[in-house]
This record gives structure tokens, sequence and C-alpha cells, in this order.
């Protein structure tokens, strides 16, 4: 199947000449090109137009979650009829495994999978593998480990109607792609036995698979509404994909332990005593779990084992599962590129001690990201884009043309920044929060540390203003529920740090706040000034404030670029007669259920707390007691919040 943009508008503003620019450049063979786009111009449009003119799979690379989820929604409504997926780490809580030597302390690796997100990603691996018509919105964490895609398709297995496949065969080929069995509860990655039907539900899915069978052939194949019980549809074919991705073949199996044994022999004489005991007690046990369940804690370490690669040779990973052409599209490559770059050397430095210190083998060196010259690879055997307002030295240097894209379709220009003293910058924000508020506009806040991010929510919640904060400690689907309460009205004033420059796409915003722009850092460069500035830009009536006592060389170009763009942008809606409007684009209906409480002011908690034990009653007397149980868990996480110092 093709790309098919399905859109109620037509490329405008700079839009048609930046797509006709990039899709020659794509078919003159440039390599890498630059779209610098500025906030609110329509480079996700463009870059759907330009999609569906190269047909190619397309992998699009953001530097953090919110963004990526952003992203994924706009290119699931450009294109409904094809398979845009999402991938990003799956933990909504990860300590990875550490030693520390100073302290003589091993810490365990910890983790909490979010069951959702790992559906995800496995519906991404199984669209790459079964079509071409395929976009993967997915976050850095792409570029680590996962298993081999030519394994992840060959351990599937296919089903047709009138096929000769026993019951026992059938249950034996769920078993072997890591399904678990479950009569009670069905939930992707598990399935049920009754008499002649098996029911499943693959990892990557929601609705249950139900296999009849009539003796040892297949009668029937259905999909089932996992709620209603209801078939929605019947199959003559259906492929099977494993329900994890990291799965074992028995002969793999037999010749990892093999290897392993062996790779043990060789690092023990290299450890002293303590550190050799250790590690061959936990790597026999590991083994011994293995021969006997086929799985480990800790398999991930194991993996090049199971792969057959040799030392240092690069792990597989999302990439590799796009096959030989695709599009590479890198998001805010500013800061996307500079996170592929570190990667690595975190990962690195810290094994280093779990080896060192007899915690694992050697090669848990090799279940690691990707280097960046080893991504660097598949961009030069691919088409790259880099998106960025402020494109930094790689993408200048690399890119064969930079394309502008300083024209909006709605006509909107960079907004006004003034710039005042920090002395007062408290009481000035305050009376720019209540005017902004007052005609009906939201408020973004950025702060220079998470504590005065925190602290100016509780101090804003008390004067009366409804504020909430966002940070790195939110967890990942909550960050998306919390930009979508601000442009409902829930709350007014959003305040936050870093997270709050690229990719927040909330028209809404009438004026932005930055505190302390004076003081240089990564986070008052003139890159990261530009790009919050441009928060403001989808607004009619936004202004930005920046509060600093002196000019800094940021400052000045910050304040320089943007004023070069409102004169670009100001003389074109001139000459076309073009009048500004306010970008106009609908709330996305609630998707989850908010779990912490950390973002709440602490004076916003009691009615909040009401008003939860009001829809826990209602959710009890219509019997929706899942429901109501969750509402009850999250009144409980309020009240444990209120009790806090």
């Amino acid at each position: 199947m093709k790309f098919k943009l399905v859109s109620d508008y037509k490329p405008k503003g700079s839009q048609p000449e930046a797509i006709e620019k990039l899709v020659a450049g794509i078919k003159n063979e440039f390599n890498y090109q630059t779209l610098l786009g500025v906030t609110g111009s329509g480079k996700t449009f463009t870059m759907a137009n330009v999609i569906v003119q190269i047909q190619k799979p397309t992998l699009v690379l953001v530097h953090n979650k919110t963004l990526a989820a952003q992203l994924y929604n706009e290119f699931k409504e450009f294109f409904p009829e094809n398979r845009v997926e999402y991938f990003v780490s799956y933990y909504d809580y990860y300590q990875p495994e550490s030693y520390i030597p100073q302290k003589d302390q091993y810490i365990e690796k910890d983790a909490q999978v979010n069951p959702k997100i790992e559906q995800m990603r496995l519906a991404a691996t199984a669209s790459l593998s079964s079509r071409r018509d395929v976009i993967v919105v997915a976050s850095v964490s792409c570029i680590y480990s996962i298993g081999a895609p030519e394994t992840f398709r060959t351990m599937g297995f296919e089903m047709t109607e009138g096929q000769e496949l026993p019951r026992t065969e059938l249950i034996s080929k769920l078993i072997d792609i890591q399904f678990d069995r479950n009569d009670t509860e069905l939930m992707p990655g598990r399935f049920r036995v009754k008499g002649d039907t098996i029911d499943f539900i693959p990892g990557y899915y929601n609705n249950i698979i139900r296999v009849e069978l009539f003796g040892d052939e297949i009668d029937r194949i259905s999909e089932i509404d996992k709620i209603t019980g209801n078939r929605l549809e019947t199959h003559k074919y259906f492929f099977v994909y494993p329900a994890r991705h990291f799965v074992i073949p028995e002969h793999q199996t037999t010749r990892a332990i093999a290897t392993i044994k062996a790779e043990l022999e060789r690092n023990l004489p290299e450890l002293g005593m303590i550190e050799a005991h250790r590690l061959k007690q936990r790597t026999l046990y590991d083994i011994e779990m293995i021969e006997e369940t086929g799985y480990c804690k800790g398999l991930e370490n194991y993996s090049s084992h199971f792969d057959g690669r040799k030392r240092g040779e690069k792990p597989y990973s999302l990439i590799d599962y796009f096959g030989d052409e695709f599009m590479i599209i890198i998001d805010e490559s500013h800061q996307t590129l500079p996170q592929l770059h570190g990667m690595y050397e975190g990962d690195h430095s810290r094994k280093r001690n779990l080896i060192e210190y007899g915690f694992r083998l050697q090669t848990a060196f090799d279940n690691r990201p990707l280097k960046f010259d080893e991504f660097e690879v598949y961009m030069k055997r691919n088409k790259v884009i880099f998106l960025s307002a402020t494109p930094g030295e790689y993408e200048r240097r690399e890119s064969a043309q930079i394309v502008e894209q300083i024209i909006r379709p709605t006509g909107l220009v960079d907004p006004i920044v003034y710039i005042r003293p920090i002395a007062g910058q408290i009481d000035d924000l305050k009376s720019e929060i209540k005017a902004t508020i007052t005609r009906g506009d939201r408020v973004l806040v950025t702060t220079i540390t998470k504590k005065l991010a925190e602290e100016l929510t509780e101090y804003l919640a008390e004067c009366g203003i409804k504020t909430r904060y966002l940070h790195s400690e939110i967890e990942t689907l909550e960050r998306t529920e919390i930009i979508r309460e601000l442009r409902l009205g829930t709350f007014d004033v959003l305040v936050g740090i870093n997270l709050l420059r690229e990719g927040l796409d909330i028209p809404e915003v009438g004026f932005i706040g930055i505190l302390d722009a004076d003081k240089e850092s990564y986070l008052r460069d003139a890159k990261s000034l530009i790009q919050t500035i441009g928060r403001a830009a989808r607004n009619l009536n936004s202004t930005v404030v920046l509060y600093a006592d002196k000019h800094t060389k940021s400052i000045k170009q910050a304040v320089k670029e943007t004023e070069r763009r409102r004169k670009i942008q100001i003389a074109y809606n001139k000459e076309h007669e073009i009048v500004p409007r306010t970008i106009i684009k609908a709330i996305k209906e609630k998707e989850i259920e908010v779990k912490d409480a950390k973002h709440i002011p602490k004076t916003d908690i009691p009615n909040l707390i009401v008003e939860l034990e009001v829809e826990m009653r209602e959710a009890a007397d219509k019997l929706d007691f899942e429901r109501a149980i969750g509402l009850r868990e999250k009144m409980n996480v309020l009240k444990k919040r209120e009790q806090e110092n």
C-alpha cells in the first residue's frame, strides 16, 4: 500500500517551496538536508508531503517522549490509512544495574515496564516486518539493543483457514515465541485454551484472535472485541509475530550456553578471588535459569551470545527492522544529535565497574546503544532530513542544502520580545499572567532549576492562579495529559525548565516568561532562548519577556534572529495582504488516567480529592469497580502528598 496523505489543508506560506526543494534534493541524491523551520510554520505537514512524494518507510527520530507523542498523533491524523507507530522507552521507572566501588555498593536493576508502550513497540516492529507504508516516531532509545529482526520474523508463524495445525502444535508454537498461558485473564502476550478453541492477544494487538479447530484443522480464525466479546472480523490468514522482541530458537540457546561457559572460563583468571567467585556463582545461576525456563534476569547482557555477534560488533536495534531503503527525519536535530553522540559512553562507563568487579561477563559491554559512527552508517546509506529552528554545527556542515521555512501558513509573525530587570520579576510575572488569563490565553514560565519550578508553582497557586509544573520526573504519558489539560483550561500556567523548549504545540499560549534569562548556560544560550521564544509564535496576541539585568551575547543573538524573522514575515504578509490569525487546533480526548500527583500544587489537592470521591461513588454505582478502584488509589496518592511537609 502507498502512503496517502489525508488533510483539509494545502501547503501555504514557505511550505510549497520547502517541499519542492527537499524532494528535489532527495532525487538529486543529496544525502543530508536541513529544514530550518520556525515554530508554527508547519514542519510536520511539510514532512508529511515529502513522505508522500518519496514513498519510503520513514523513521522520525526525536529527543524526548513528549515531542514523540505529539508527532505520533499528528502523523496518525495525516496518514489514517497507513501504519504510524510509536517507539519510545517502555520504562515508567528505570534504575539501571550498577556498582559503586567506593561504597562497595551493588545496585540491582529495578524497572517498571509500561505495558501499553511495550505493546506499541511490538506493533512498530510487526508493521515494519510486514509492510512498507510505515512511519515510526521514535525517541533516541531506538538505538538500544533489541532482538534480531530476522529472528523476530522467522520465529513467527502463519495460520490459514483449512490449514492442518494440531492443537498441541499450535500451543507449542505460541509458547516458543514467548506467549504465556493464562486461562483466567487474557492480555497482550497471553493465550487461553478452551477445548478446541484457542484465544490469544498478540503483544502488538488490542483485540483477541480466536482460532477454532475441527480436529487437527483450522476451521475459523476470528478477531474478537476484547471488551464485548463480539466477533469483529473473520480472517482467512493471520501471521503471528513473537510476543516479545527477545525470542530465542532452541538451537541458539544450546549454542549460547556453550559460548557463555567458554567466556566465563576466559574471564575468571583475569579477576581477583572474590570477584571470580562472584562472577562464577552469578553466571552459573543464570545459565541454569536459561536451561530450565528459557529466561533469566538480565538476559539482555548475554544478547551477543544468542545473536552470534562478535565482540564489539554493533547490536541489533529498531533501525535494522527498516530494511535497506528508508528515510530518516531527525526532529529538533540540535538536541537529538548530541543525545545520540553521548549515549554509548554513558552506558559503557556504567558497565565497566560491573565487569571489573565480577558482576557481569565482558560481553555485557555488547548489550548497548549504537555508537554515533554506527548510527551514521545508516544515515549515509539513506536520505536524512534534519529539522530545527536552530540547526547545530553538524547539520550546517554536512547538509547539501539548508532550506528555510520562515513564513507561517497562518500569517503569524514571531512574537515581540521585551527585556526587563530581574528585580521584581515575580511581581511583574504575576501581572502579566493575570492579564493573559483575563483575555483567555495560557502562560508558560521557564525557570533555571526544578526546585524553583516547584516553589514558583506553589506560590502562584497560593495566589489563586491555577498552576502546574512539568519536568523530567513526571511520567511519560502523563506529560502529554498535563499539556492537554493546559490547553483545555483545567489550569492556566505551566512552569517548567528545558522540557518547554522544543516541539510543544500549544496555540493557546499568549505569554512566556523566561526567568533569569542572563544566567548563561545551555538552558539560556541563544538556541535555547530562540526555541523558548518560538513557543509563543502560534498565538496572535503573544509576547515574551526575558527577565535579565545584562544583555548577554546569547540574548542579543536570540533577539536579533527573532527580529530578522519578524521583518521577513511582516513583509510577506503585507505583500500578499495576509491578516494573521491564531492557530486553531483540536484537543484530543483524554487517553490516560493521571496516576502521579507531583505536578499538582498542595493547595489544589483538597478540592481534587472531593471531585475524585464523587467520581468514585458514581463509578461504583454503575458497577464499574475497576475505575472506582483506580480513582480510590489516586485519592490515596493525593492524600499522602497532602500530608507531606
